[in-house]
């Protein structure tokens, strides 16, 4: 149980601290928890396979005067190397994980925070990665960190923050005042750790219609998926707007997905919501944000770009048929 002062016998470090526990085995663990906070606790038996199938998870110790907080998550943040069209994460790798999860799950599968207007809100986020750090960022509020693996920051030195840097194997406990009503955006603001199974050795392709190349490659490599012809947002799935989407490979997830409110939600991986709302039914999940009127930012209108003295420049004309250029050639009279 990392960050914790439990006996050393207790501690759990295979060959260390106590034998393997072998398959069929139970082994007992009995301690104190003289320490109040946020802990986690997973094997120190071939970490890599363990950690990279997902067995962690989180202790919490409450004090005996419990803080003023009406709403208490628990997020562990992990990640995973799941390769599309796979079913098991390949624990053989060291750096390229493409799965990165907030309990274990990818956006649009994690679980909202739902909470009342003016709640006071406290959320523990455990690293339990492998490898990277998550730089844990909130839309439309303010958070101090109150706490750190190692025990409560005393008042004076907490510190207000919009993004919280949690290093692997720590702790941070964030608080706030949930006072601004709306679906709010909680993710990792590294930007490949919001798409879902990213990673591959192809160059860009923005501007390249790689249909024909998709299906003629993936006959052979069901995991071939070239990037779309106008983005990371070309691997969208959205029925209900009819967004047209590229072909997935079986037993994958979309890389960027989920219907929302206003069209396509292209976010995925370590991303979730924080629902404010004036009232609330438990932790049901009360649906999307219902905006007062005119308060929805909308397409501009001429009169008002006009007015500001905006002036949008014409689409360049499109191009029908290039020309096609002789190679370059080099001989022995070139430098």
């Amino acid at each position: 149980m990392a960050s914790h002062q439990v006996p050393n016998g207790m501690d759990g470090v295979n060959g260390l601290t106590q034998p393997i526990i072998s398959p069929g085995e139970t082994f007992w663990y009995e301690f104190d928890l003289p320490r109040q906070g946020t802990f986690m606790y997973h094997p120190h038996s071939d970490e890599m396979t363990q950690i990279g199938m997902g067995m962690m998870g989180a202790i919490v110790v409450h004090p005996q005067q419990p803080e003023p907080i009406d709403r208490d998550f628990v997020i562990l943040l992990s990640e995973f190397a799941v390769r599309a069209g796979r079913s098991r994460p390949d624990t053989t790798e060291m750096v390229d994980f493409n799965t990165l999860t907030m309990n274990s799950k990818v956006f649009p599968g994690t679980d909202p925070l739902v909470v009342q207007t003016n709640d006071r809100v406290r959320v523990r986020l455990i690293n339990v990665s492998q490898m990277s750090h998550h730089p844990i960022h909130l839309h439309g509020h303010v958070f101090d960190i109150t706490a750190t693996e190692g025990g409560p920051i005393p008042e004076g030195a907490q510190w207000p923050e919009t993004t919280v840097l949690v290093p692997t194997g720590a702790v941070r406990e964030i608080t706030f005042v949930a006072d601004n009503p709306g679906d709010w955006a909680f993710h990792c603001h590294m930007l490949h750790h919001v798409m879902n199974q990213m990673g591959h050795p192809d160059p860009p392709a923005v501007g390249v219609d790689a249909g024909a190349v998709n299906e003629a490659v993936q006959p052979l490599i069901p995991e071939f998926m070239h990037m779309g012809e106008a983005g990371m947002a070309g691997m969208l799935h959205d029925d209900e707007h009819d967004h047209h989407a590229m072909a997935m490979p079986r037993n994958s997830v979309a890389m960027q997905t989920t219907p929302g409110p206003f069209g396509p939600i292209e976010m995925g991986g370590m991303f979730t919501i924080v629902k404010v709302r004036d009232e609330v039914d438990d932790d049901e999940d009360p649906g999307w944000y219902d905006h007062p009127e005119d308060t929805v930012a909308r397409l501009a209108t001429e009169q008002e770009l006009e007015r500001d003295g905006i002036e949008i420049p014409e689409p360049p004309e499109e191009v029908d048929d290039v020309d096609e250029v002789e190679p370059h050639r080099h001989d022995e009279h070139d430098h």
